[in-house]
């Protein structure tokens, strides 16, 4: 475990496997658990629903932007896990100073989200446990990478927000979840990497496929309408605006498996 660099470029040397952890990131808390660590996992957020049996008896330490950094310190972790778009650096810094150790992730791809898997397992000594995993993620990655090659993409429009309406560029994860299951993000070359958009510019765009995930923002049915008066726009007049599970196309790590094996046929126009 020595010589690791984390997202920050901060060094962890922990001389042992940690036994008390701390995760600041609901898809880490999953990929934790898939790694078998439940039972060295000491506190969660509140955004931590998954896995739901084992989650549930967890110390709750509040939000990804406002935990609450003196009960983690009463917790005693010998690892805390955090990500540097969700979590804040001050905190980091602090629970830092605090000589407490943190990880900090950052997957940005998701390449990025597969090697996470291998870097929790070694930063964990779940080696092992990891290479099972990567085993079947690796070669499914590839598999459905070259099938999306292989055929004309999709033209997706993938909702993050409503009042404003709100969406994603390319320099974010979901997107390249989005490029890797056959699909092209039709706001992905803007600059911004969370745009604000109108409906008529989405209409504009021509998109094959709507997406309306149930988070940040929990799009339901009622917000179909929204739709209504763009009968031309082929994901409108084709019926493709699914309303969708999010942690999919956002969560890293364990959940990319999932991902990979539904989402081509999702997206597929």
């Amino acid at each position: 475990m020595a010589g690791l660099v984390d997202a920050s470029g901060a060094a962890l040397d922990l001389g042992r496997p940690p036994q008390r952890i701390v995760s600041l990131i609901p898809s880490v808390t999953e990929t934790l658990c898939h790694l078998g660590l439940e039972d060295r996992l000491v506190g969660v957020t509140v955004y931590c629903v998954e896995p739901r049996d084992i989650v549930r008896g967890k110390t709750r330490i509040g939000g990804e932007k406002n935990p609450d950094l003196e009960r983690i310190r009463s917790l005693a972790p010998d690892l805390v896990v955090a990500n540097i778009e969700e979590n804040v650096r001050e905190h980091i810094e602090t629970l830092r100073a605090w000589a407490i150790p943190v990880w900090v992730t950052y997957p940005r791809t998701v390449v990025d989200g597969i090697r996470m898997i291998r870097e929790l397992g070694e930063v964990t000594g779940t080696r092992a446990r990891a290479a099972e995993i990567l085993a079947e993620l690796e070669p499914l990655y590839a598999e459905v990478l070259r099938a999306s090659a292989a055929r004309a993409p999709a033209r997706v429009f993938y909702a993050i927000w409503r009042g404003p309406y709100m969406t994603i560029n390319q320099d974010t994860y979901i997107h390249d979840m989005l490029r890797v299951c056959g699909a092209r993000n039709v706001f992905g070359g803007r600059p911004e990497r969370y745009p604000t958009v109108t409906l008529d510019e989405v209409a504009a765009a021509g998109p094959d496929v709507i997406v309306l995930p149930d988070e940040p923002f929990r799009f339901r049915r009622a917000h179909l309408k929204d739709f209504e008066p763009y009968a031309d726009v082929p994901a409108v007049r084709r019926g493709r605006i699914h309303l969708v599970d999010g942690k999919p196309f956002a969560w890293h790590g364990a959940r990319i498996a999932i991902a990979l094996k539904t989402l081509p046929a999702l997206l597929r126009a």
